[in-house]
């Protein structure tokens, strides 16, 4: 049996301990935002937080999260809302497909970097393609969720 906390929710699952995490979160328990796409773990589609930090849910054994907490992008917006407000504000999205992913890594780049540089977030991001190129938004996105962050002086428990 395998125990997880899932967007708050914990959940006891009769799964095989090498199912990806990303079926356990699609087919099991039916969250279907998060994003498959490569399978190998390259391009961040699949990206969820699990305990604070993005990691690549196709590539993550399911036996590996046990006991842990997760939080999908249907849960993001209880851990950030300023991401996506940042994300709604500058219309960064064009398919979409990505975004789940991008949004995942933005908040946890956001946590370890609260006020990060150009830099940091090329660095912070690298692992996540947008096949339409919004990367420009994307980084000016996340600049403008970390000032808001900053100007309403309520720092968000990322």
């Amino acid at each position: 049996m395998i125990k997880i906390t899932v967007n708050g929710e914990e959940h006891s699952l009769d799964v095989s301990p090498e199912m990806p995490a990303l079926w356990v979160l699609r087919d099991v328990l039916q969250l279907t935002g998060t994003k498959y796409s490569c399978g190998l773990g390259v391009c961040g589609s699949c990206s969820i937080l699990v305990e604070g930090k993005a990691i690549r849910s196709c590539v993550t054994p399911i036996s590996v999260l046990n006991n842990k907490e997760i939080v999908s992008i249907e849960g993001i917006s209880e851990v950030n809302k300023t991401v996506q407000k940042a994300w709604e504000k500058l219309n960064v999205p064009q398919c979409g497909f990505c975004q789940p992913g991008q949004v995942i890594s933005a908040v946890a780049l956001l946590k370890e970097k609260p006020t990060p540089s150009d830099k940091d977030i090329d660095e912070g991001m690298s692992g996540n393609i947008c096949r339409c190129g919004t990367y420009v938004r994307i980084r000016k996105a996340i600049h403008l969720a970390a000032s808001m962050m900053d100007e309403s002086d309520n720092k968000e428990a990322l």
